[in-house]
């Protein structure tokens, strides 16, 4: 069971609700992020898919695995960490930021240089020059987390919305088809550049507007060492986060060719949807529990883990089950060649619906338990390549392909992130002396009929209904069945108009 909300004393019980509506409200302004991001995901898939083909996403895929684990590095932990800095620091907000930018920008910079200079982490074969230079995305991927960081602190959540889910996708999109043209071979990685450089500009402006500009400051670089020195468990804790989203691709590519590579890439990129209704609520979750920290309000913090972590575990339930049942379908628009990739798709859906404890009840534990934290994390990545191994050899072994390897690297995600969502839940209940679980059974009692929706869609309807009939008859069932036999009180406000007025 989950903690109630109403055992809290009077005063916190106002201030828990006041944080439940933030939670909220934050949440619905990045739903509407995450809406934008599927309109323009699908077209970008679309034209990569078609006009590029599976080889060269592959390799556009192994790419990015390098550039954005090594812009995570550089953040150096700083995404989630400087809420903290922000409400402890004495100095000028300005300044803080400027510190976490210099220090950031920095190590941006270096492992620019790094990188460049040692392209064949990036590729399999030969690169081109052009290819070469995507370690130019780093810098800009760096500064737009910090940036954004800075900004939840202050509630401004559209900043995010709109450098994520509008510029930065849509850039992708557009001028991933118009270097088709010019460039065949690195139009796409040339198009990721602009994109991620346009997504900056459009994060920073508004930083400069929010926080200003520094005022008397002056870089001290043992400051900054003893920030970096703080920040290297939270900054370790993000990499495997993230890791182990991309860790999959990057096994997978000493097993298999670029083809099936870049097929596993679009199941991912389909699958990370739903992912994305986590990151709504992050940026005003990692405030929040500063807040109660500090006024060590621990079972506020319990119930808004459990309460956010419900949230997200429905939501990502019906999507992955609107995307999930007519997977070829989906996976179909891309292109014949990706129907391949529909057990992988099926796995990675799963595999996120999974992962909803986990990430919840990280949000809290990188500020109590930064080390233990870590130490889960590391595991997990331990577990997830032991496993995708495993598996991949076991396939290998009893004679299938590349396309049934590409599987087995979704399914080895999906053990990880199960195995680490128990045991951070674990951890965090027993160091705020409250339970914490995100499972209620009216899941599964809207699960099944909208199951039940789409296996009769997918057996009777043509491909193109499917999509257009099933799909959202799935949503809606489920919806319906969760909203009636799910949700309480405290659920609804998350679609109430004027949350918190």
């Amino acid at each position: 069971m989950s903690p109630d909300p109403a055992a809290l004393p009077d005063g916190a019980q106002a201030q828990n609700q006041r944080d439940i509506q933030a939670l909220a409200k934050g949440g619905q302004t990045n739903f509407l992020g995450f809406l934008l991001r599927l309109a323009a995901r699908m077209p970008f898939l679309f034209i990569a898919g078609r006009l590029y083909g599976a080889e060269a996403l592959g390799r556009f895929a192994l790419a990015l695995v390098v550039v954005e684990l090594s812009a995570q590095l550089c953040t150096l932990g700083q995404k989630r960490g400087l809420a903290q800095r922000l409400s402890e620091e004495k100095d000028h907000p300005a300044n803080v930021v400027a510190d976490a930018m210099l220090l950031g920008g920095s190590l941006a910079v270096l492992a620019t240089v790094v990188i460049y200079l040692v392209p064949d982490v990036m590729f399999n074969g030969a690169w081109t020059q052009a290819e070469r230079l995507i370690v130019l995305g780093i810098l800009p991927l760096t500064l737009t987390e910090i940036a954004l960081a800075a900004l939840a602190y202050r509630y401004d959540i559209g900043a995010s919305v709109r450098s994520r889910a509008v510029v930065e996708p849509w850039t992708l999109s557009i001028m991933s088809g118009v270097l088709f043209f010019v460039d065949r071979q690195a139009g796409l990685l040339i198009a990721y550049n602009l994109s991620v450089a346009a997504a900056a500009v459009v994060a920073l402006w508004p930083l400069v507007r929010t926080y200003g500009l520094p005022q008397d400051w002056h870089p001290h670089p043992l400051n900054i060492g003893r920030i970096a020195l703080a920040n290297l468990p939270l900054a370790a804790a993000d990499a495997v986060e993230w890791g182990t989203r991309r860790f999959d691709i990057y096994i997978l590519g000493f097993f298999a060719g670029d083809t099936a590579v870049g097929v596993y890439y679009v199941a991912q990129q389909i699958a990370s949807l739903p992912q994305k209704l986590k990151t709504s609520f992050e940026p005003i979750l990692g405030p929040v529990i500063t807040r109660n920290l500090k006024d060590k309000n621990y079972d506020a913090i319990a119930s808004q883990v459990c309460q956010v972590g419900f949230w997200i575990t429905a939501a990502q339930a019906g999507v992955a089950l609107g995307l999930g049942i007519p997977g070829e379908g989906v996976m179909g628009l891309v292109g014949p060649l990706f129907v391949s990739g529909t057990a992988a798709l099926c796995f990675l859906l799963a595999a996120e619906v999974l992962a909803a404890t986990a990430v919840v009840s990280e949000a809290a534990l990188i500020y109590v338990a930064r080390m233990q934290n870590l130490w889960v994390s590391l595991a997990t990545l331990l577990v997830q390549a032991l496993a995708t191994v495993g598996l991949i050899k076991l396939v290998t072994m009893l004679g299938y392909g590349d396309y049934h390897r590409a599987a087995m690297a979704g399914a080895g995600l999906m053990v990880a992130l199960g195995l680490a969502s128990w045991v951070k839940a674990l951890l965090l209940g027993r160091i705020l002396r409250q339970p914490i679980n995100n499972w209620r059974w009216p899941l599964v009692w809207a699960a099944v009929p909208a199951g039940l929706v789409g296996w009769a869609a997918t057996r009777f309807l043509p491909e193109w209904a499917e999509l257009a009939l099933g799909m959202p008859a799935i949503l809606l069932v489920y919806g319906y069945v969760i909203w009636h036999k799910g949700f309480g009180s405290e659920d609804r406000v998350l679609f109430r108009r004027n949350v918190g007025a």
